[in-house]
């Protein structure tokens, strides 16, 4: 391959008399994947709060940016409430620290989007305050 850049660029310097043309003696070769010109597609996805441990999988994906995240708190609500305070606690730091948006939703879950988004509220649509959110 190197001998082929070679004699191409003996011709081009021949064709275009005293002018140098510079080629490359090796080129590196970047592989483009069918995702690298795509833009991310938006992810609405459920999750379930059963434990406090639940709370991680429900921040990895808000971190990435592209997830609108339904939260089922129920199962959490029955079990114990204080972790269910500590869990909403989690996930409104980490919302405000990506600059999203977070919401209840009846009165089981809540939902949470990132920073393109916003939560339409009305008059039944209630923030979820950090310290008050269920009593």
């Amino acid at each position: 391959m190197k001998e082929t850049f070679l004699n191409i660029k003996n011709k081009l310097s021949k064709t275009f008399g005293s002018e140098q043309v510079d080629v490359p003696e090796e080129q590196e070769y970047v592989e483009v994947g069918p995702e690298a010109g795509e833009k991310p597609k938006v992810i609405v996805r459920p999750f379930v709060l059963e434990d406090f441990a639940d709370v991680k999988t429900v921040l990895d994906d808000l971190r990435e940016g592209y997830t609108i995240a339904l939260v089922n708190i129920k199962p959490l609500k029955e079990k114990d409430l204080i972790e269910l305070k500590r869990a909403i606690n989690k996930i409104k730091k980490t919302c405000d620290a990506i600059e999203g948006d977070i919401a209840g939703f009846g009165d089981d879950y809540i939902v949470v989007v990132p920073n393109f988004a916003r939560i339409h509220r009305s008059t039944q649509t209630p923030s979820v305050q950090a310290d008050e959110s269920i009593e």
